[in-house]
């Protein structure tokens, strides 16, 4: 057991408006399960790349320790590959047994070694990956994102797994993973970072609580600055009038007084004048005391939504449906029955590769916006025309430009489209980028906006959360609870589906 002692370190990107971190010290033990948290581009995976020596920066980041990153990079020739065979080129020094005997813990067969890595579903590929990850010993591993993509069953497992280790760092955006495999959490706050003892749900307790502390001794602090300004105003207000009394007076009116009496409304406008300046830097130093009070607070700003109402109760339409791409030999979706209404709120659920995503491929097809590969198909399918429709891709290669080209593309409104992202903890100078250069997280946001800037009957996402962190999901949640929008959507994440979805169909 030992210590990474960071000390002072700053560190910013070559051509970046910002430092990621600035002047940052903290501890963390290398035996403690960490959850790290923070807003998308705050830095989490970057500080990652920092702890592997990846980057130049100031500072200090004092450690004895061997560190290693999930997830592994795996190349074309690799994915073509058994992983039994490649697992030494990834990890040098990994032993097969101890593979073999972490596999078992993830509740799979060691022959999924020795199958085509690039034909094992997104959940054993993951598995076999962190099953390398924790055959070492004594190194601290830095876990980035290990459930994106997955089904609830290997998402179930993956959990269970890392309650049962610890010495290591978990990035994730998955409420109920950090809940259930972290003692400890490490938070990059607006302007801050903080080392705290629990899991997330007794982090953020504690964070409403300071945060409602702060918001009221900001409040209490806004009145007396108030009181104080308004005492110094009276009393400036007051030795100037006096101060414009010693020269000149008239004989008839101010018969009692003399001309040495110049000498004492001098005196005593100068005693107003210091009292003036001593309140003013009393509210001088108590502005000092208080700023920053508020920086850390995450404002949950509210979003706003436009779902038009469709003419028809009735939107979309299976019964008995049956899909298979030709010549696959195997169907995807069999006997496939339910109805999306006005108003309802759906979530597709399943396993990977259950047909999913084919149900919303459908969907897009019949209303020709999307390609299908050729296919066949038995039962009734039937999409009510004249449905306007906003898709929310789980696809982000395809985002490259700028801002305003992907308005264009999309046809939406800038303003509107530049607020929701702003809304969402974007911070100006990302608008000057490309689209490619934004983290994954960055990019699912411009997807998000995109088409929370559309006017639709029905919002189709699938798996819109994945990368988004946190509080952007609190957002969108708050937001689909407030308008409630008709919408089909495929999600991962236990906590949002079960808050979102009215109606669930169990594929």
């Amino acid at each position: 057991m030992s210590q990474i002692n960071v000390s002072n370190l700053s560190f910013c990107y070559d051509g970046s408006y910002d430092n990621i971190f600035e002047n940052v010290s903290f501890s963390v033990d290398t035996n403690w399960k960490l959850g790290l948290i923070g807003r998308n581009g705050k830095g989490k995976t970057t500080f990652l790349n920092l702890l592997m020596g990846k980057y130049q920066y100031t500072g200090v980041i004092d450690s004895d320790t061997s560190v290693e990153y999930f997830p592994y990079k795996i190349n074309e020739n690799q994915m073509c590959m058994c992983a039994g065979e490649f697992i030494d080129e990834i990890k040098p020094g990994c032993e097969l047994w101890r593979v073999i005997c972490e596999l078992s813990l993830l509740g799979e067969d060691a022959e999924i070694l020795y199958r085509t890595f690039g034909q094992l579903s997104p959940g054993q590929r993951t598995k076999i990956l962190l099953a390398v990850l924790f055959s070492g010993e004594n190194e601290f591993l830095l876990i980035d994102e290990p459930t994106n993509h997955l089904d609830s069953t290997a998402r179930e497992k993956i959990k269970e797994y890392l309650a049962s280790k610890s010495g290591f760092i978990l990035v994730s955006h998955d409420r109920e993973l950090l809940d259930f495999c972290t003692d400890h959490v490490l938070v990059l706050n607006r302007k801050s970072i903080e080392v705290q003892n629990g899991n997330f749900s007794v982090w953020w307790e504690n964070k409403q609580k300071k945060d409602s502390f702060a918001v009221s001794e900001n409040e209490k602090h806004k009145k007396e600055i108030k009181k104080l300004s308004q005492a110094a105003y009276r009393v400036s207000e007051w030795a100037d009038k006096n101060e414009t009394s010693k020269i000149g007076f008239d004989t008839v009116k101010e018969h009692d007084r003399c001309i040495s009496t110049r000498a004492y409304i001098g005196a005593k406008t100068k005693k107003m004048q210091s009292r003036v300046k001593n309140i003013e830097k009393r509210i001088g130093r108590q502005i000092a005391e208080k700023e920053g009070l508020l920086a850390d607070i995450e404002r949950v700003k509210e979003l706003k939504l436009s779902p038009v109402p469709f003419y028809k109760k009735t939107l979309i339409y299976f019964r008995n449906y049956c899909f298979s791409y030709t010549g696959s030999g195997r169907p995807v979706l069999t006997d496939l029955s339910f109805t999306v209404e006005r108003g309802d709120r759906i979530a597709l659920h399943g396993e990977n590769g259950c047909g999913k995503t084919t149900v919303i491929k459908k969907i897009l097809h019949g209303l020709g916006i999307a390609e299908l590969s050729p296919f066949e198909e038995k039962g009734t399918c039937e999409i009510s025309s004249g449905l306007k429709v906003s898709f929310l891709s789980q696809d982000t290669s395809w985002l490259k430009g700028s801002v305003q080209d992907l308005c264009d593309i999309k046809g939406i409104d800038r303003s509107l489209f530049s607020t929701i992202l702003r809304q969402l903890g974007f911070e100006r100078a990302q608008f000057d980028k490309n689209i490619e250069n934004y983290s994954e997280g960055q990019k699912k946001k411009v997807l998000i906006a995109a088409s929370l800037s559309e006017q639709a009957n029905i919002y189709i996402w699938d798996e819109p959360l994945n990368y988004i962190d946190i509080f952007s999901r609190m957002q969108i949640e708050n937001l689909i609870m407030e308008y409630k929008p008709t919408m089909l959507f495929v999600e991962h994440d236990t906590m949002f589906r079960e808050k979102i979805a009215n109606k669930v169909i169990l594929l």
